[in-house]
C-alpha cells in the first residue's frame, strides 16, 4: 500500500496534498422489545485525496484503488479551481509510523451468535420488570484501518476498534410514558458488553419509578450535576465553542471566545486531548497526521487555549493541537473534540449537599441542544435535596441558561472524575464520531430548572 500511494503523490503540482485510503468492518444489532430489528455485518474499503493549491481545497473520494494517480490529479485540478489568497498550514514534522489497534478483549474475535446471546439476557431482565412495556438496545462495533500519506513525507498505518452501547427501558401506564437509558462504549474492549445485568435490570425498575415521581415546580435551583450530565455539559455547551473553526470563522464567537477571558473560578481546568490514553477519544496522529496532545483549554477559569486543525492553527497563529478528524473516506477532516473533561477538584459529594436547604441532583442525559452561548439539557433522573440530603425521586428536569454565566456559578468541583464513552459527536453532516467526556461531581448555583 505504502508503494502505491508513494507513487500516486509524485509529479503533481500542488502546494500539499495528502491521500488516506481506509479499511473498515462493523458488526451491528438492534432490538426494540423482544424483537430483533437488525442485525447486519458491513466492510468497506475506500479512501479519499486533499490538495491545497493557493486559496483552497480541492477533495475527492472514492472506492477503487485501481486509478489512485487520478483520483490526486483530479483532487489538485479541483483546488487550482478555487483560487483567493493563499492559505498557510501550521508546520509538522513528518513521521513515519505504524499504530496496532488497542483491542485488550476483541470484538472481532467474538462470534455473532454470543453477542447476540449477551444481549437477549439484556432485554429479558429489562422486559421481565412488572410495568416495562417495552425496551430498547442497540449495539454496534467497528474496526477502521487507514493508511495516510502526505506530501510532506509522513506516512502513518493506524487501526482502531471501537465499541458502542446503547439500552433504553420504557414503562408505561395509560397515555403516561417514561423511560430510563444507558449508553456505553469502549475503545476495543468488549468486556464490560458482558457484565451489565445489573445496570439491565435497574433500568427498567428506574422507568417504573419515574411514572410515579413527581415534577419539580420550576425556578431557579442548586443544582448538582453527576459526572455523566456534567461531563455531557462541557462537551456540548463549552467543548463546541473551543473548535477554532467555528471561532475564526464568526467575529462574534471571537469576541466571546478570547484567549484571557475569564470563565470561573480558580477550582474550575478544561482539557482535551486524544493523547489521554484508552478512551473512545485516543488516538496516536489525527486524520491529517498530527501528533495528539492533551490540550489545556480552561485553566484556574481562565481561558487558555483551543483546538485546531493545521488550517485554523495557521490562521490564528498559534500550535496544531491534533484534532483534525474525518468521520470515514467519505469526508475531510475537520476540527473535532476527543476526549473532553473537567479536572477533578478537592470537595467531596457530601460536601456539596451538606449546607443546601433545597435543591436538584441532576444525574444522567436524556438530550439537550445549544445555541452559541446558551444551552438547554435534560437529565435522565433527577432528585430532591433536602436540608443537606438526597431525597425524592422527581421526573426528569430540564436545565438552561448562558454558558458564561453558569460556569461563573459552577462553585464546587468534586474529587470522583469519571469518563463517560457512550454515544457519539455529530457535526457538519459528521457523527456520530467516537468521544468520550467526562467531569467529577459539579455544585452550581442558580441554575435555571424547568418544571412544573
Amino acid at each position: 500500500m505504502r508503494d502505491q500511494i508513494t507513487e500516486a503523490l509524485k509529479g503533481q503540482e500542488a502546494q500539499y496534498i495528502e491521500i488516506r485510503i481506509e479499511e473498515s468492518e462493523a458488526t451491528n444489532l438492534r432490538y426494540r422489545g423482544r424483537e430483533m430489528e437488525e442485525v447486519g455485518r458491513t466492510s468497506s474499503l475506500g479512501g479519499n485525496v486533499r490538495a491545497l493549491s493557493g486559496g483552497g481545497w480541492g477533495f475527492a473520494s472514492f472506492n477503487n484503488l485501481s486509478r489512485l494517480k487520478e483520483r490526486v490529479a483530479a483532487a489538485v485540478s479541483h483546488a487550482h479551481r478555487v483560487g483567493g489568497e493563499p492559505m498557510a498550514l501550521a508546520k509538522v514534522e513528518p513521521h513515519i509510523d505504524i499504530v496496532p489497534a488497542v483491542a485488550p478483549k476483541d470484538p472481532r474475535l467474538v462470534p455473532l451468535a454470543e453477542k447476540k446471546r449477551v444481549l437477549d439476557q439484556y432485554v429479558e431482565l429489562m422486559m421481565g420488570v412488572e410495568g416495562v412495556s417495552s425496551c430498547w438496545i442497540s449495539y454496534g462495533d467497528a474496526s477502521r484501518k487507514v493508511y495516510y500519506a502526505n506530501s510532506q513525507g509522513t506516512y502513518l498505518e493506524q487501526e482502531r476498534v471501537d465499541i458502542n452501547l446503547g439500552l433504553s427501558a420504557m414503562a408505561r401506564d395509560g397515555g403516561e410514558v417514561q423511560q430510563s437509558n444507558e449508553s456505553l462504549g469502549s475503545l476495543g474492549d468488549f468486556t464490560f458488553v458482558e457484565h451489565l445485568h445489573q445496570v439491565a435490570e435497574d433500568l427498567g425498575r428506574k422507568a417504573v419509578a419515574l411514572l410515579r415521581a413527581p415534577k419539580v415546580t420550576g425556578g431557579e435551583f442548586t443544582v448538582v450535576l453527576d459526572p455523566v450530565l456534567a461531563g455531557v455539559f462541557i462537551h456540548e455547551a463549552f467543548g463546541h465553542l473551543s473548535e477554532a473553526d467555528h471561532v475564526y470563522a464568526d467575529a462574534r464567537m471571537r469576541d466571546l471566545m478570547h484567549l484571557g477571558r475569564r470563565f470561573g473560578g480558580p477550582h474550575l481546568n478544561v482539557v482535551d486531548g486524544a493523547a489521554i490514553p484508552g478512551l473512545r477519544g485516543s488516538y496516536k496522529y489525527d486524520d491529517e497526521g498530527t501528533p495528539a496532545t492533551r490540550t489545556n483549554l480552561i485553566r484556574e477559569g481562565i481561558l487558555v487555549g483551543r483546538l485546531h486543525s493545521r488550517e485554523t492553527a495557521a490562521k490564528m497563529g498559534e500550535a496544531p493541537s491534533g484534532n483534525a478528524r474525518a468521520m470515514s473516506h467519505t469526508f475531510p477532516p475537520i476540527v473535532r473534540m476527543t476526549n473532553t473533561l473537567i479536572e477533578p477538584g478537592n470537595a467531596t459529594f457530601q460536601d456539596m449537599i451538606a449546607d443546601v436547604r433545597e435543591g436538584i441532583y441532576a444525574r444522567n442525559w436524556y438530550g439537550g441542544m445549544t445555541s452559541m452561548e446558551m444551552f438547554t439539557f435534560t437529565a435522565g433522573e433527577a432528585f430532591m435535596i433536602r436540608n443537606g440530603q438526597v431525597a425524592e425521586l422527581l421526573r426528569p428536569v430540564m436545565l438552561s441558561g448562558n454558558l458564561f454565566t453558569t460556569l461563573a456559578n459552577l462553585d464546587m468541583v468534586g474529587n470522583d472524575l469519571d469518563m463517560n464513552q457512550g454515544g457519539g459527536c455529530g457535526k457538519d453532516g459528521q457523527g456520530p464520531l467516537p468521544v468520550s467526556n467526562g467531569s467529577p461531581h459539579l455544585r452550581i448555583q442558580k441554575c435555571l430548572v424547568g418544571g412544573a
